[in-house]
């Protein structure tokens, strides 16, 4: 067991932290004031093989899996909403990837991405009003018309929603079948039908692109469909046999994200831990310094306790999800959920700690907290998180009693009674 970087991991973290405090932080404050899209610092990521094909091709060779969550955290210590303008475009790739034929893939992932100087996007549509976190209730439609896919919904808060090059469309082909009746298709850009509506003024991540994107009858090749006719049919026919399946296609899409969500908002905790630091270092109370005082101490301690623990967990996720190890006790979803919930715990305890000068916008922590939030709401609420590592605990306790695995995963989803050991023959 070895929890030390590698020596290319190292260099990696190493150029991540140059590039966020020398390109990211500098514009940080401008883009967020003008919740404007940070196109000169996306240009110099992909320059510098960062938030592309580049950053694809470098993580696919780390066995370790580590690669994404250190960029991840490091240019979220620069700024949030920058990071997320720099890697939202990696979510409709991880979503076509996830559920598409080797053809697809090919086409595009590249598209999500673009190339040389030119820079294309990509989203990834699943929220939808009144059915946030609950993938079972939505409510877009895709139905078969000919040699084409009519694509009827709206969806909202999608990050570059409206401005990407590929949408990744989640959507109800059989509504009866919940997740079992969805499927995901590639909206292509300019598609007739296709149009952006609200643009989200937010509390924080204001440097990323935040809007509702309007499916009007918007139709699109049966090719566009993910993983292809035969696949959707035999999922289909599943479903209506009540056979077990492997689970929706975005609900798999978010477990691999997950790891990374809670890198990211960790490098929000990173920041507003090492900024506090250099802020009390010569600071005094009554001609002692801050940073000599118990209470301060303790408060530290206790930050830096926290973000390594969660680091540690993201880590394990990371890794587990890199080696194909199946995280059967809900290991992706508790570093989503330790991530998010320690970076809201910390930047709240650190801005206490500082005092009145936290809530002024001269004082970086002011931008930290806001930035914070969002990692306990989307892709899946720390509530959701919580429901998903409960249940995914439960069904390996029935299973370790000696259940069979579906007895045992009908009492993770239903019973509200005590799971009894089986009485031996």
């Amino acid at each position: 067991m070895d929890f030390s970087l590698n020596e290319e991991q190292k260099e990696f973290k190493e150029r991540c932290r140059t590039f966020a405090r020398e390109v990211i932080r500098p514009a940080a404050r401008k883009h967020d004031e003008e919740e404007s899209i940070p196109w000169e610092v996306i240009k110099e990521a992909r320059k510098q093989g960062f938030g592309g094909l580049e950053s694809i091709q470098r993580s696919a060779g780390d066995g370790e899996g580590q690669m994404q969550v250190i960029s991840a955290e490091e240019f979220h210590w620069g700024c949030a909403g920058i990071a997320l303008a720099i890697s939202g475009s990696g979510l409709a790739a991880a979503g076509i990837a996830s559920s598409g034929t080797p053809e697809q893939i090919a086409q595009w992932v590249p598209e999500c991405f673009g190339s040389g100087d030119e820079i294309k996007l990509g989203a990834y549509a699943v929220t939808e009003p009144q059915a946030g976190s609950d993938v079972k209730s939505l409510k877009t439609t895709a139905k078969r018309d000919g040699d084409e896919w009519v694509l009827n919904g709206t969806k909202v808060f999608i990050t570059n929603g409206g401005i990407a090059d590929v949408h990744v469309v989640v959507a109800t082909v059989d509504p009866a079948l919940g997740t079992r009746g969805q499927a995901s298709f590639v909206v292509g850009k300019d598609t007739p039908g296709l149009s952006q509506g609200k643009k989200e003024s937010k509390l924080g991540i204001r440097a990323s692109h935040t809007a509702e994107i309007v499916l009007d009858d918007c139709r699109i090749p049966i090719e566009n469909l993910l993983g292809g006719e035969e696949k959707l049919e035999r999922k289909l026919q599943r479903g209506r046999e009540g056979k077990k399946s492997r689970g929706a296609d975005a609900l798999a899409t978010f477990e691999i994200t997950r790891p990374l969500v809670g890198a990211s908002a960790l490098g929000i905790a990173q920041a507003a831990y090492e900024w506090t630091l250099e802020y009390l270092d010569g600071q005094t109370e009554s001609g002692r310094p801050l940073l000599g005082e118990q209470r301060i101490q303790q408060t530290l301690a206790d930050v830096a306790t926290e973000i390594e623990a969660a680091r540690l967990l993201v880590q394990r996720a990371a890794w587990m999800g890199r080696n194909g190890i199946p995280m059967t006790g809900g290991q992706g979803s508790m570093s989503k959920l330790k991530g998010g919930d320690v970076t809201m715990w910390a930047t709240t305890t650190l801005m206490d700690l500082v005092g009145p000068y936290a809530w002024s916008k001269d004082c970086p922590l002011e931008k930290f907290f806001r930035d914070a939030k969002i990692y306990q709401l989307f892709e899946g609420t720390a509530e959701i998180q919580r429901m998903v590592i409960s249940r995914m605990q439960a069904r390996e306790y029935a299973e370790r009693l000696g259940y069979g695995a579906e007895v045992a995963a009908k009492a993770m989803a239903d019973s509200t009674e005590p799971v009894k050991k089986p009485v031996a023959a």
